[in-house]
């Protein structure tokens, strides 16, 4: 099993590219189900989890190949085997996003309740209500939503949906599912993160019609058919946020090449008032940290609130500010695994319930850490980038589900970080 051996203590200096967004490339896997032409997806992030999904779609007819640049060319013209089974989908929840592509076109699905991060509850129930909202018929036997249409039926029919909270893949799901519906579906309290933006304009470049994404309320006009299309994957805004985290924390410089500052605008305002600087120029972002930061309090919340895929690096952050702080996560119910980690390095933490206090400016030290989470992973390195001595992070598997080589690019930026093998 693979582990992280860091040497803290060196600033951040360089530049880094920022890749395709692991959240925007598994929804547009799954989004090329929905035709029978070929799909061409440049910038697709060398990761575990986009790994998995290429296995899992292949296993279902698709012929998939991909070159070393990051560009897949998909093909779901001989579908055959519309089912997600679990030994291929147990480690990652983005399979259920099969779910409403499947049924779209074939009108029938099997889909696996997934698996992934236990960060905490990611209930499926609001993708089957959307889904039955469309006239769907589904049950949930064995471990597996069994999907199919009515008799009858050879298509779904567009719905107005609301779900009870919002949901990412959920929306991204109901976006996919309605453009092949029989007429007009109108999705409200939707999600409004980039990444649902950027599928949504896949889907119209395929011929779908799509209006009010990147709000609260999309509305989709059901087409027939789509046909295939050529797209880029927009920037991963959560890699782009850890290593604006990594750079301020170890006091570096450093230009994140391709990063969108507009998709990230809570993180940079609080690491403004922390007193980084942080830029937007030509073609990135430019992140500089001089002397001490103020640590900052904050909340998660839905885009564009702050991202709870950055709660955990910021903390990191936090521990080496002047200062305490309050983290309030209200995204989800168990996402401070990280923090008994961060203590074996000298962090001074407290949490009750979704607060965690964090008293920044301890002295942090070189240790043993177990990555417990995707987020959790990423936060452990930043702390051992900081931390005086060697720091091992075990369980990096979780890193490579959603970070295309990080030890690489940090090694670019001047880290001492190593890649060994137990």
């Amino acid at each position: 099993m693979d582990k992280l051996l860091i040497r803290g203590g060196r600033p951040l200096h360089g530049e880094v590219l920022i890749s395709g967004a692991k959240n925007a490339a598994l929804p547009e896997l799954c989004a090329a189900l929905l035709s029978a032409q070929p799909v061409t997806l440049h910038n697709v992030p060398r990761l575990q989890d986009v790994a998995t999904m290429l296995k899992l779609i292949r296993n279902m007819g698709v012929t998939a190949e991909r070159d070393d640049n990051g560009t897949v060319t998909l093909n779901a013209g001989a579908l055959n085997n519309p089912e997600a089974p679990y030994e291929l989908v147990k480690t990652m929840r983005a399979s259920v996003l099969a779910l409403g592509p499947l049924l779209a076109r074939f009108g029938h699905a099997k889909v696996s309740l997934p698996g992934g991060c236990a960060i905490g509850s990611r209930p499926v129930d609001q993708h089957i209500k959307g889904l039955q909202a469309m006239g769907a018929v589904i049950t949930v036997e064995n471990g597996y939503m069994n999907a199919s249409l009515p008799e009858g039926w050879k298509r779904l029919k567009g719905a107005h949906i609301t779900t009870d909270m919002v949901t990412v893949t959920g929306t991204e799901n109901f976006l996919m599912a309605a453009a092949l519906a029989e007429g007009e579906t109108v999705l409200e309290n939707a999600a409004m993160e980039p990444e649902i933006t950027d599928l949504a304009e896949m889907l119209i470049k395929m011929g779908a019609r799509i209006s009010g994404h990147g709000t609260s309320r999309i509305t989709i006009e059901g087409v027939e058919a789509l046909h295939g299309c050529e797209h880029a994957v927009v920037a991963d805004r959560i890699e782009a946020g850890t290593f604006l985290c990594a750079v301020a924390a170890t006091g570096g410089e450093a230009f994140l090449r391709h990063g969108r500052a507009d998709h990230l605008s809570a993180v940079i305002d609080k690491l403004l008032e922390a007193g980084a600087q942080v830029q937007t120029e030509e073609g990135g972002i430019r992140v500089r940290s001089q002397g001490r930061l103020k640590a900052q309090s904050f909340r998660t919340t839905e885009y564009p609130g702050f991202p709870t895929d950055m709660q955990a690096q910021f903390m990191a952050l936090n521990l080496v500010a002047e200062g305490p702080s309050m983290v309030t996560e209200t995204i989800f119910e168990n996402r401070f695994m990280h923090v008994n980690e961060m203590m074996r390095l000298g962090a001074r933490i407290t949490t009750d319930g979704r607060v965690a206090t964090v008293e920044g400016g301890a002295p942090l030290s070189g240790a043993t850490v177990m990555a417990t989470d995707l987020r959790a992973s990423a936060s452990l390195v930043i702390a051992g980038l900081v931390a005086k001595g060697e720091t091992l992070v075990d369980r990096i598997y979780h890193l490579d589900r959603g970070y295309d080589r990080m030890e690489a690019k940090l090694r670019g930026l001047g880290a001492d970080i190593e890649r060994v093998s137990q």
